[in-house]
């Protein structure tokens, strides 16, 4: 084989690679790289799509600030995400314990709770919407039984937060099979390690799988973090931001700007900002996931 030939048969390597994944490299470019840099322009822009984009600065994020329905969506997506999020770990992982069996009914039981996961979520949102009816809803007509008036869910302040607190925690199926799968791989001995030293259920579960499957629980939490901040279809289904802007979310407030009031600059200014809010607490749960771990270990 000629000098020339082996020296060229990298190039042919490279070039047979760069053939293979450019269809990824394509889609990167055209459908995240290019928007994103279109929605950094946007957001020093007035531009209402129907014009021209005028370039103001910064002038939408120091609007931002400003804006008191802007800060009224970051304290509803707060405290929305505030109880999600541990409300979601806890009971996947109880779940996940309870069904850590080899047996026909864990099974059943396995197919049962993952598949809500499956169910489209604007189809989610309007079986909800029929549970949490007030004149007539499921929820209502159970507790009509035992003499309790049930509350109209949906437009009373309080409630209609509650009731998509509660519609969230639906759909846990995905992180429970997460939580199983950990579990399944701690190995036996420490369960039996466990056992010697008078460990109860409750106690090898917190001592012995918690800290084998810590990684998974950090998993979870940033794509609850994630899934959190970005809630739109349900509440838009549901509630549509009421009663009183109660449960008027961020990615709500985004959607009307971007195409109900046409502020197409502000609402990628608020994008922008919300992909700092969210990496600002995927940071905060790092940093605590990390110093929990160095505390144990």
């Amino acid at each position: 084989m000629s000098r020339d030939r082996i020296q060229r048969e990298p190039l042919r390597q490279r070039l047979a690679g760069l053939v293979w994944v450019s269809p990824w490299l394509l889609g990167l470019l055209f459908f995240f790289a290019i928007p994103m840099g279109m929605s950094m322009y946007y957001s020093m822009t007035e531009y209402t799509m129907l014009e021209p984009p005028l370039w103001i600065g910064a002038e939408n994020y120091t609007s931002l600030l400003s804006d008191p329905v802007f800060i009224k969506t970051i304290w509803n997506t707060l405290v929305y995400a505030g109880f999600v999020i541990p409300l979601s770990i806890v009971l996947a992982l109880a779940i996940a314990g309870l069904l850590d069996t080899d047996s026909r009914v864990s099974h059943i039981v396995r197919l049962m709770v993952f598949a809500p996961t499956v169910v489209p979520l604007v189809a989610s949102a309007m079986i909800w919407l029929w549970l949490f009816n007030g004149d007539n809803g499921l929820i209502n007509s159970a507790l009509s039984i035992f003499g309790i008036n049930g509350p109209n869910w949906l437009h009373e302040r309080g409630f209609a937060m509650a009731a998509l607190i509660v519609m969230s925690l639906w759909s846990i199926g995905q992180p429970v099979v997460i939580y199983l799968a950990a579990l399944q791989d701690v190995p036996k001995h420490l369960y039996e390690a466990g056992s010697l030293d008078g460990m109860g259920p409750i106690r090898k579960f917190v001592h012995v799988a918690m800290p084998s499957i810590a990684p998974a629980v950090f998993f979870n939490s940033i794509i609850q973090t994630i899934t959190a901040w970005q809630i739109f279809a349900a509440p838009y289904i549901m509630t549509e931001g009421g009663p009183d802007r109660s449960t008027y979310f961020y990615s709500h407030y985004l959607y009307d700007n971007a195409f109900l009031y046409q502020r197409m600059g502000y609402a990628s200014a608020m994008a922008w900002v919300q992909l700092v809010l969210i990496s600002v607490c995927i940071l905060g749960i790092y940093a605590i996931t990390r110093k929990l771990w160095s505390t144990r270990s």
